[in-house]
């Protein structure tokens, strides 16, 4: 993925970043997703370094907790993770956010725990239809 990357930005130096958007339970069985998500968000157009957002899914009670500004909001240790992988919100997406009732601030990332349908579709609600519109 880090090659398409580069190769989609070399092409398009000056586009929106890239956003990856992974949907899981966050129970990595292939070794620690951390260090690719840091390369991926170390790739960078003229506009700012791909943005990486997660979605956490579980089959717990817990109410969803959506865009985030502290890891410690979050029991999970498998959410903890997916959060610190996560991007900071962009200022843009920060407003689209905050225009949809979100509560944010500048430490916000993009990731939402336990998410159920609604929490999903709210969140690729903002973190695509909102990056369209943030250039």
């Amino acid at each position: 993925m880090t090659a398409a990357l580069s190769g989609f930005i070399a092409h398009y130096p000056d586009c929106f970043p890239p956003l990856i958007i992974n949907i899981s339970d966050g129970k990595a069985t292939d070794g620690n997703p951390e260090v690719q998500a840091n390369a991926l968000k170390a790739i960078g157009s003229s506009d700012g370094n791909v943005l990486f957002f997660n979605a956490h899914l579980s089959s717990s009670p817990a109410v969803p907790i959506e865009f985030p500004a502290n890891e410690s909001e979050l029991a999970d240790p498998h959410a903890k993770l997916l959060f610190r992988m996560s991007s900071l919100l962009p200022d843009g997406l920060q407003n689209a956010a905050r225009n949809e009732g979100f509560r944010v601030s500048p430490e916000t990332r993009g990731f939402v725990f336990n998410a159920d349908l609604i929490s999903v579709i709210r969140f690729l609600d903002i973190g695509t239809k909102a990056a369209q519109s943030v250039r």
